[in-house]
């Protein structure tokens, strides 16, 4: 992937009240607003995002359509650190949208949105200049609830985390040292996910970009297995197309 609701937040609708009439589909999340007010640059540049924008059919599969655009809008202590919003389901099938969120004073979290503002968020990591990777969002142990996962702090600790997201909100699940998924200044993020027809696996660095690893959530724990591949682009696109 590539660079292309909470404190005083502000949540923007294009058109008509929004409906209370489930269910709501998210079709598209871009963010907007450019901003240099965060001095953090660990993307490659100076530039985050004040704003997201949300595409919603509020009523999907009726006669009439009903597609409006709706704006979450941060207040001035914060930003998305980011590079785009990626559109993920919960245990009812409804959308969401994952983010990184990144307070000035407190550093990144991840968090999740829907078209009437923050469902759900991890804690702030605690400091200024201290970011996370996300890895993506599945089914990840088979239970038919969705978890989240990313690499807190990429470059420093280096620690994966996941955490299952249902019943809007979220929940620490488990977490593995020594993997990685971003360099510093990077305007992209390494690996991602896969299913090579035993389950969703986590495609990550090791702690000092020599393999690439396939790591799994059984029983609640987190078990990584060196994959025969560099960390390299074409190392990464090998494990995520299940090539050996």
């Amino acid at each position: 992937m590539r660079r292309v609701a909470g404190l005083a937040l502000a949540v923007l609708l294009a058109g008509a009240p929004v409906s209370a009439t489930p269910p709501n589909v998210i079709t598209k999340a871009v963010y907007t607003e450019p901003t240099t007010r965060y001095d953090h640059g660990i993307l490659g540049d100076a530039v985050e995002w004040g704003a997201l924008v949300l595409t919603v059919d509020f009523c999907e599969g009726c006669e009439g359509r009903d597609i409006r655009k709706v704006t979450i809008r941060l207040p001035q202590n914060r930003v998305f650190e980011d590079l785009a919003p990626r559109i993920i389901p919960d245990e009812d099938g409804l959308t969401h949208v994952m983010v990184v969120e990144t307070d000035l004073a407190l550093g990144a979290r991840l968090a999740i949105y829907d078209e009437s503002g923050l469902v759900a968020a991890t804690p702030f990591i605690g400091r200024p200049h201290r970011w996370l990777a996300p890895v993506g969002a599945a089914d990840l142990d088979g239970d038919g609830r969705v978890e989240v996962a990313y690499v807190e702090k990429p470059h420093l600790s280096r620690e994966l985390k996941v955490w299952r997201f249902a019943g809007g909100e979220l929940t620490f699940v488990a977490a593995l040292g020594g993997l990685t998924n971003h360099r510093i200044g990077e305007d992209f993020i390494s690996g991602g996910m896969r299913d090579c027809g035993n389950g969703p696996e986590m495609v990550t660095a090791n702690g000092d970009w020599s393999t690439v690893m396939a790591v799994r959530l059984a029983d609640g724990r987190l078990v990584a297995e060196p994959q025969s591949q560099p960390a390299d682009q074409n190392g990464f696109q090998r494990v995520l197309a299940c090539q050996r």
